[in-house]
């Protein structure tokens, strides 16, 4: 899953590269939690657009919200196959977090340090934009902290994410390129039976 990630200067420049000023004070390096509302890539009229959404759907069935949707089944759930087969969307983002079964933080990043582009799925909740993040089986990189991570694309994709509806399926299927890993803290385990020899 991907339950925080964070942004900089550089990712608000990449963005305005595609799509003009933006309006996003940021004062360096910024996390970004499920319920606030960052600027997001969207398709409007055969360009990509920029829109502030608020992260997260609305659960139906508890008060929490549905932050992340599977790859796998993204068209088969109710609450995210209209949204992923006709209004995609994409997270700009210098990396994400993940936590380990100890509930150690993992950062995960590009190796040349530009800003990644997540997947997701976008629709209206009354008057507000509202998005999740696809998440799919990790890859070697980061699979030694979670099995899960965003389904990340590359730069020559993201128009072809956005609009081409008859791809979607292929997209979902996608492998993430490695990622670099830094990590604060790491636990670490003594076997014994090595020193017994």
């Amino acid at each position: 899953m991907c339950g925080r990630y964070y942004v900089d200067l550089d990712t608000v420049r990449t963005m305005e590269e595609l799509v003009g000023r933006i309006d996003w004070q940021l004062r360096g390096r910024t996390d970004i939690h499920p319920s606030e509302q960052p600027w997001i890539l969207y398709e409007e009229q055969g360009r990509i657009a920029a829109s502030r959404m608020k992260w997260g759907f609305e659960n139906p069935h508890t008060k929490g919200l549905l932050i992340n949707a599977r790859a796998e089944t993204v068209t088969e759930r109710p609450a995210f196959r209209e949204s992923v087969l006709h209004r995609r969307c994409i997270i700009p983002a210098k990396g994400f977090y993940e936590w380990n079964k100890a509930g150690e933080k993992a950062e995960f990043y590009k190796k040349d340090a530009s800003p990644l582009f997540m997947a997701g799925c976008w629709k209206w909740a009354e008057d507000t934009p509202v998005f999740v993040i696809l998440t799919t089986e990790a890859n070697p990189s980061v699979a030694s902290v979670h099995e899960r991570m965003p389904l990340i694309l590359e730069g020559e994709e993201l128009r072809g994410w956005l609009a081409g509806d008859r791809d979607v399926e292929n997209f979902l299927r996608k492998i993430p390129s490695p990622l670099e890993k830094e990590q604060e803290y790491e636990q670490q385990t003594l076997d014994f039976s090595a020193l017994m020899r």
